[in-house]
This record gives structure tokens, C-alpha cells and sequence, in this order.
């Protein structure tokens, strides 16, 4: 539902362009049952894309990004020691946390305290390099004026840069 082209993955990847990434963008509908096979749903869509772009750049490092249902993902990242950029992701989904846990290349990992799919005990302990945003809901949206969500989505993109900068890229920067 939410797609690349939005603001929070349209920074993301616009800050690993600006690294000299190439992007492959991702959309989807996602099926109305969202909890049945929605992992393998979500892998189905993600692993040709993925192949595609290690087969085509095998000495590149290529970087995982996704939020919320892209988050199922994370088992690609693990299995192929990928580095990664996790907005909202479903940390309260066995297979996601699993994932994650499983993990050998660093990733960020990006949520709201009031997400009901965030844990920040849980993030914490999962990374190093986690942004969480305090009253921030599902979307990263925080109560009151819109500008305080804009701010939030500029905190996002920094977290991001800080991200790709220091960790994935250094040479880059």
C-alpha cells in the first residue's frame, strides 16, 4: 500500500542514488488475506529482482531497502549477508524478527513508538543503528501540525544518509 514512489522509501532511495547506487524499484498489490503466505507472497516478488541485480553486478554491494510489508524480505538479506534499510518494519511478525536475529551485515532499522508493529526493546537489541521517533505512528506520522511530520520524514532521510555514508558506502562519502 505504500509505494516506492511515497516520501519515506523516495528519500531512501534518492540518498543511495546519490551515492551512485542504481535502484530497482518494487510495487505491488498485496493479496486482501494479508497473513496467509504473506511471506512467501512478499518473496516470490522480491528474490527475481534481487537475482537480477547480484547476476548483473556480482562485485557490487548491493543494499536492501523496504518498510512495513517489504520487511518480509529481510530473510533475502540475511541469507545473502546483504546490508539493509528497514522502515516500520514488522518486528512483532516471527518470521521478520527471526530474520533479522539471523542477520550478519548491518541494517537500520527505522520506527515509532506508536507503532503496533514496532518493538524498540526489541530493535535495540537487534541493531546498532536504529531511529526511533517518539509518538510516530505506522507511516511515521506524529500527532499535531503536518510540519512535525515532515520533520520526522527529514529525520528518516537523515538517518538514512548517516546510514549509507558510514556504513555501506564509506569510500563514498
Amino acid at each position: 500500500m505504500y509505494g516506492p514512489h511515497a516520501p519515506l522509501l523516495m528519500y531512501a532511495a534518492r540518498a543511495a542514488e546519490a551515492r551512485g547506487a542504481r535502484v530497482e524499484r518494487i510495487t505491488w498489490d498485496p493479496p486482501r488475506q494479508a497473513d496467509r503466505g504473506i511471506n512467501s507472497w512478499v518473496l516470490d516478488r522480491v528474490t527475481p529482482v534481487l537475482d537480477q541485480v547480484t547476476r548483473s553486478s556480482p562485485r557490487t554491494v548491493a543494499v536492501m531497502m523496504g518498510k512495513s510489508l517489504g520487511t518480509h524480505a529481510a530473510v533475502l538479506a540475511a541469507e545473502r549477508g546483504l546490508p539493509a534499510i528497514w522502515i516500520t518494519p514488522l518486528l512483532t511478525t516471527a518470521e521478520v524478527a527471526q530474520a533479522l536475529r539471523s542477520a550478519t551485515a548491518p541494517f537500520l532499522l527505522v520506527g515509532g513508538t506508536e507503532d503496533r508493529h514496532w518493538d524498540g526493546a526489541l530493535a535495540a537489541e537487534l541493531s546498532p543503528h536504529v531511529l526511533e521517533v517518539r509518538g510516530a505512528d505506522h507511516d511515521m506520522h506524529v500527532p499535531g501540525p503536518l510540519s512535525e511530520s515532515a520533520k520526522v520524514l527529514g529525520r528518516v532521510a537523515t538517518a538514512v544518509e548517516d546510514f549509507l555514508s558510514r556504513i555501506v558506502w564509506p569510500e563514498a562519502a
